[in-house]
């Protein structure tokens, strides 16, 4: 029996793990946690009964608590208790699916833990990768990649030689204004960004597909998984979403990994690996499908992508500010205080101002974050 905790279980990937759960007959949910959404994570604790959740929002702990009760499930707070949960010692596999740079400190813990770490948190490695990746080496855990690119990938290289890899191409669908020009991204609202044409996402990472920006994250996470230079990762517009991502090899050969999109593919991988579990989801006809297209990413106008480049050539803390500029500016853009096309620009100039340093730790990460939300308010 594999024990998982699921870290941010009321997200949608979150949600979607426990789909998987649900139709497995050999997984069980010991650990959840939460930021706020207490009246979900109500309903997920009196199905799955963990033994402990964690609600990062202290008074939303509080009322949880309330809430349930006499129920068995102990309930935690803040960040020591995402901690307490990811190191919970039962739990054999840590589902990290929270947003943003709050996942760092819990899979650090749950790495050092012995825990394998199904990552769907792909800011730990954007900002963090040269910390993470020793450390799973050195703790001999593994890292388990969620993402459907980055799962592509990973299953394209079962059975080959990493050092015969070429290059990998990392598919994007282009999100909801491929096609756009500058002057039509100045005119976009905030709910025709968090239409995606595709997959169903939370809110951030939506935001982040439309303007290519979560592709440059997934370039940059790519090059701390699998140990590739920056130009060795390619990125290619492909409007079905069928191909997942590809890899080529050093005599010409690629091979792919395809399905529909189903974020819940990616995430069964990981939790049965190095096992391929049954399930019953759709079954992907070519036919059906008619024709597949391929395009090159159009980087002047969605200028989101050279930038994660730039961050991951410059290396140091620039990926750092790459990523927490973004959220910053993504997080104002969802409450209306900025127009869209700020995003990158806000991005762009925080990197603009920053000077690379040496990250050895997550207290120089959280710092670096720190400079790059206080810079941001003075521009």
């Amino acid at each position: 029996m594999k024990k998982i905790v699921i870290l941010g279980s009321t997200g949608s990937i979150g949600r979607q793990t426990l789909e998987v759960v649900d139709e497995q007959q050999d997984i069980e949910v010991v650990g959840l946690t939460a930021n706020s959404s207490i009246e979900l994570l109500e309903q997920q604790i009196k199905k799955y009964h963990p033994t402990i959740v964690a609600v990062m929002n202290i008074e939303k702990a509080k009322e949880l608590r309330r809430r349930l009760g006499d129920c068995r499930t102990q309930v935690l707070e803040g960040m020591d208790g995402l901690v307490d949960v990811a190191t919970l010692t039962e739990a054999n596999v840590v589902v990290t699916a929270v947003v943003g740079m709050i996942g760092l400190r819990p899979t650090v813990a749950a790495i050092k833990a012995g825990k394998d770490i199904a990552l769907a948190n792909k800011e730990t490695l954007v900002t963090a990768g040269n910390i993470i990746m020793p450390m799973i080496k050195a703790y001999g855990v593994r890292m388990l990649p969620v993402d459907s690119e980055h799962s592509a990938l990973f299953q394209s290289m079962q059975g080959e030689r990493i050092k015969q890899i070429e290059s990998v191409i990392v598919t994007a669908s282009g999100g909801p204004f491929r096609g756009y020009s500058c002057e039509q991204l100045s005119e976009v609202t905030l709910e025709q960004a968090l239409k995606h044409p595709n997959w169903s996402m939370g809110a951030k990472i939506t935001i982040d597909s439309s303007t290519l920006v979560n592709k440059g994250l997934e370039v940059i996470e790519a090059k701390w998984l699998f140990d590739l230079t920056p130009d060795q990762i390619q990125v290619v517009v492909h409007p079905q979403s069928i191909i997942h991502s590809l890899v080529e090899y050093v005599d010409g050969s690629i091979i792919a990994q395809m399905g529909y999109p189903d974020m819940k593919l990616p995430i069964q991988y990981a939790l049965g690996y190095p096992d391929r579990l049954k399930n019953n989801y759709r079954r992907l006809k070519l036919a059906d499908v008619g024709k597949l297209t391929f395009e090159e990413p159009d980087r002047k106008t969605f200028k989101g992508l050279d930038l994660a480049y730039d961050a991951m050539r410059a290396g140091g803390s620039m990926p750092i500010v790459y990523n927490s500029a973004n959220e910053k500016a993504v997080s104002l853009f969802l409450s209306r205080d900025i127009a869209y096309k700020q995003i990158t620009e806000m991005i762009d100039k925080a990197m603009s101002a920053h000077d690379v340093t040496e990250c050895r730790s997550v207290e120089d990460v959280l710092a670096i974050e720190a400079w790059t939300h206080e810079f941001l308010k003075r521009v």
